[in-house]
């Protein structure tokens, strides 16, 4: 098996697993199983996080720690109705225009659900020309009273998108949660490898929803000299988007980022990696907008600081309940992350 399709069977068990900002676990559990084998260490933190630490042919004086983040976009119950509708708030960023009439799962048993609201024929000419917020949405799961709902969901539970893995079209993939499941699925690739160096691998929590908390204990707790963050970033190469908007391209190859909110990423680093690409024929393409931040944030600044690249993979419709990519691309983010993997040294 080639390493694409290796790195898409992992992606394909992480995307079907369920994980919206503090409740991982079941994401967790999964990557602790695959990894289990070639791990030399390995343990999970009060927030979550897991933190795995493979042993290479050679020492590093300062750690290096690569990153990615379990947790996806999702909801959380609020309020349960009298009729036994679902009221929620967002975790993380999503975008009121991609929410109705998705398929859900909701609560700990993850009944099936839809997102909802009154039909356009009752709606007002005002009312149609606007996206309705979210606390004007609810999720129908069928019940007919909220001593019914109760039963399955009850107020602070979790709900996800339904939306499974699925290939189509020329090598494009689209699921649920591929940002940030992508970054971990290269992760796990990495580590049923051999190593150069020994490298400590971060699979975070809490990302999405801001502040990046899973990787500033993460980061606090390891001290690295050293880290590069592997992420699922906006390809905004879609109709009516004019070439110079496109942030990121797919096709293009693997995503760098120069600087974003959070970062101001090694510039030495992302010379010597974009060179050594280009020798090897990675396809590489910068990230050509500074929006939103990473976990590259907490790793960037935490105790003594540390020298870091950010690398992602072009990904369509992120913070939806589909997100699209394209397999050529991830495997250049596969490919560009070993490199690093192998080459970033003490001497860096």
């Amino acid at each position: 098996m080639n390493d694409i399709n290796k790195v898409t069977e992992i992606l394909e068990k992480l995307c079907s697993a369920d994980g919206v900002a503090g409740y991982e676990e079941e994401v967790r559990v999964i990557i602790e199983e695959m990894v289990k084998p070639y791990a030399d260490e390995m343990f999970a933190d009060a927030l979550g996080n897991l933190f795995v630490f493979k042993k290479g042919k050679n020492r590093r004086e300062k750690p290096l720690v690569v990153s990615a983040h379990m947790d996806e976009v999702g909801f959380m119950a609020r309020e349960i109705t009298e009729k036994g509708m679902i009221k929620f708030l967002t975790v993380g960023s999503v975008d009121p225009r991609v929410m109705i009439g998705r398929k859900m799962k909701v609560g700990p048993k993850k009944v099936p659900g839809v997102i909802s609201l009154k039909a356009i024929h009752l709606t007002t000419p005002k009312e149609r020309t606007v996206a309705p917020a979210a606390g004007s949405l609810y999720i129908d799961i069928g019940a007919t009273s909220k001593k019914e709902a109760e039963k399955y969901v009850q107020i602070g539970d979790p709900c996800y998108f339904d939306s499974p893995y699925e290939e189509f079209g020329d090598q494009r993939i689209k699921a649920k949660a591929i940002d940030d499941r992508v970054g971990c699925a290269v992760m796990v690739q990495l580590l049923s490898e051999e190593l150069e160096y020994d490298t400590w691998f971060v699979f975070g929590t809490n990302e999405e929803i801001g502040g990046n908390r899973g990787a500033v204990v993460a980061a606090n707790r390891l001290n690295p000299g050293y880290f590069l963050v592997i992420e699922g970033t906006t390809a905004c190469d879609v109709p009516d988007v004019p070439a110079h908007g496109h942030s990121t391209t797919q096709g293009e190859g693997v995503a760098v980022s120069i600087m974003d909110k959070g970062s101001i990423y090694s510039r030495p680093l992302i010379d010597a990696m974009t060179k050594r690409a280009t020798e090897e024929g990675i396809k590489w393409q910068y990230r050509r907008s500074s929006n939103g931040f990473t976990d590259a944030r907490a790793f960037h600044s935490a105790a003594a600081g540390a020298k870091g690249m950010g690398i992602a993979v072009p990904t369509r419709y992120i913070h939806s309940a589909v997100n699209v990519a394209y397999k050529p691309d991830i495997e250049a983010v596969l490919r560009m992350a070993r490199l690093y993997v192998k080459e970033c040294s003490d001497n860096a």
